[in-house]
This record gives structure tokens, C-alpha cells and sequence, in this order.
């Protein structure tokens, strides 16, 4: 037995030394250490010697096992710096060499855009407030005014979800307007942008999905000039000094009296082409001193409170800001167009 052990020893290390990777180590373990190895064979063994020869042949395999596992630890130590010495040539990187350039993105001019019309109105005491693209009929139409005969409920105008035409794209941010009016404390000035949906055809003025930016302010003492005089200088702000608006009687059923206020066309200048479609003038917002029924139905007095209201095309804004002579141009996502601001 002696032998032997002697024999697993020499054999067991000799074997360890040899092995080239982690996996071909393991199985020496269980070869030589394992419950059915060659060292456990010869332990269960011992019930055959006598008792005089136990003591010895027991200390003698203890030496072999610890001898075995010290051979062990150290193959396995060696296998693992050899493994991370080639990783490390394997992955190596060549600081010196230029990298891959990457692209990196910007804001889109239409963002840009409402970015610096929040920062005019933020700046004014305005709050930017979000809401609902899926809107009622109910804060759409009638809360602003608008009766069940309007011509913009119509269905060949408005994207309806039900029959009942109760539930809708909503067609404006003015929605926003009544919202506020219901949950916030007066005076009110608010800033409403967001996605808006009306069934028109797409051309370079026109889309059936586009941005529009709400503005309602509601204090007592508010007129149609402070309506005039907040507009010509945001359009100042936005387009610079001496920009050319111009305001024109509408009709809105929300507000009264109402208006439209152009600015002049930027690729003409005022002279007539496709862009403005020959007016030399392209319309940027509608606006108007809110209708008394509209406050009445909100719960104000307009006896004692006034107030004025826009909606802006967001778009429309984007092209006069940064000159773009198609609208289509925005949403067709042609990097060669955009990368240009």
C-alpha cells in the first residue's frame, strides 16, 4: 500500500503539471480525489492492515492527499495567469489609432423652434402646460363655443373614434384653454404646444397631423391691445427686429372679436410665390379676445374678468424661423435636410 500511494503521488503531480487548461485539471481532481479516485480506492483499504500499520498508512495518505491538492492549487493558479496573459494580448487596444468617428444627433428645427417660443412666453410669466391628444368633443367643441351644427364637427373634417362623434384626434390645442380654466386659480396665463389632427390634404402649407402652439392669458383689465402688443413682439423675439405682421378681421367661436396675424412671406418678401401662394404673406396664428359664454361656461364673471387667446402652427413658425419653402420637408426626415441645422 505504501507503493501504491507513493506511485498516485508521483503520477498525480507529474499528470497536474502536464495539464494545459482548467478543464483537464478538474478531471485529475476526480481522477486521483474524487469519491471514486485513486487515493479514496486505496483509503478504503485500510480496514485490511493491522493495527499497528493503520497510524503510519493513515498519516502516509494524508501527506499524499494534501501533496495532491497543493500541486493542484498550484496548476490551477498557473492555468489562470496564463489564461489572463492571453486575454490581455487577445484584447489589447492600440490607443494611438484614431477611433470611429460617431454621429451624433441635434434637435430638429420644428423643436428648436418651440424651444425658443417656451422661452419667450416662460420669460413673459407663462406656464407651458401638456395635455390629452385624444380628446371629448365636449372641451373640443362645445366648451369653446363651437354648437353641434359648427362645420369644423364635421366628419369629413375631424378624425372621430365613435359614432357618436364624442370621442376625437383633437383638432386644436384650444382644449388646453378650458382645462385651465377649470383647475387653475385666476389670473391665468398658460402656454399649451402639442400634436394636433384635421383631415387636410398634404401639401407645402398643409398636413392632416401637425404641431400647434395654445396661449390663453385671463386677468381683469385685459384688451385686444395687450393681445397686439404681446404677439408683434414675440414675432420680433423670434424673427428679429422689424419683422412685418399684419392683423386681419376672422371669426372664431371662442373668441370675439377675432383675428388672423400674418407675418411676411420669407421667400418673397412680401412679393407673391408658390410658398405664400402669391399673397406675399403667410398666416401664423388666429387669436382673439376670449367670448364672454366661454368664460360664463368655465365659471367666470366676464363682467369682471377679460382675457385673449392664440393658436399657432408650429410649423408654419419653423419655416418663416429657419426659411424652409415646404412644410413636407419637416416630416419627411431626410437627413440631408436636417443635418443643415
Amino acid at each position: 500500500m505504501k507503493e501504491q500511494l507513493a506511485n498516485i503521488r508521483a503520477q498525480a503531480i507529474r499528470a497536474m503539471e502536464q495539464a494545459q487548461d482548467t478543464a483537464a485539471l478538474e478531471a485529475l481532481r476526480v481522477q486521483y480525489l474524487g469519491k471514486k479516485g485513486a487515493l479514496t480506492a486505496v483509503l478504503k483499504r485500510m480496514g485490511s492492515l493491522t493495527a499497528e500499520e493503520r497510524p503510519a498508512m493513515g498519516q502516509l495518505a494524508n501527506e499524499v492527499r494534501s501533496a495532491l491538492e497543493e500541486a493542484l492549487e498550484a496548476r490551477s493558479k498557473k492555468l489562470e495567469a496564463q489564461a489572463l496573459e492571453a486575454r490581455l494580448k487577445a484584447e489589447t487596444l492600440d490607443v494611438t489609432i484614431p477611433g470611429t468617428p460617431v454621429a451624433l444627433g441635434h434637435r430638429h428645427p420644428m423643436y428648436i423652434a418651440l424651444d425658443e417660443i417656451k422661452d419667450i412666453f416662460v420669460g413673459m410669466g407663462f406656464e407651458v402646460l401638456d395635455g390629452p391628444e385624444v380628446e371629448l368633443s365636449y372641451y373640443n367643441f362645445d366648451r369653446l363655443n363651437a354648437e353641434a351644427d359648427h362645420p369644423s364637427r364635421d366628419w369629413s373634417d375631424t378624425f372621430y373614434f365613435d359614432a357618436d362623434s364624442r370621442v376625437m384626434l383633437r383638432s386644436q390645442t384650444s382644449p388646453m384653454q378650458v382645462h385651465a380654466m377649470e383647475k387653475k386659480e385666476l389670473p391665468i396665463r398658460i402656454l399649451a404646444p402639442g400634436r394636433v389632427y384635421r383631415k387636410d390634404e398634404v401639401d407645402a402649407t398643409h398636413s392632416p397631423m401637425f404641431h400647434q402652439v395654445e396661449g390663453m392669458v385671463i386677468d381683469k383689465g385685459i384688451t385686444m391691445a395687450d393681445l397686439k402688443g404681446t404677439l408683434n413682439a414675440v414675432m420680433e423675439q423670434l424673427f428679429g427686429p422689424g419683422t412685418v405682421t399684419r392683423f386681419r378681421p376672422h371669426h372664431f367661436p371662442f373668441t370675439e372679436p377675432s383675428c388672423e396675424m400674418d407675418v411676411q412671406c420669407h421667400k418673397c418678401g412680401g412679393e407673391g410665390c408658390p410658398t405664400c401662394k402669391g399673397e406675399g404673406w403667410i398666416e401664423v396664428l388666429g387669436a382673439g379676445m376670449i367670448h364672454p359664454s366661454v368664460l360664463e361656461m368655465s365659471g367666470i364673471d366676464p363682467n369682471v374678468y377679460s382675457g385673449w387667446a392664440f393658436g399657432m402652427g408650429l410649423e408654419r413658425l419653423a419655416m418663416r424661423r429657419f426659411k424652409i419653402t415646404d412644410l413636407r420637408l419637416i416630416f419627411e426626415n431626410d437627413i440631408r435636410f436636417l443635418e443643415q441645422f
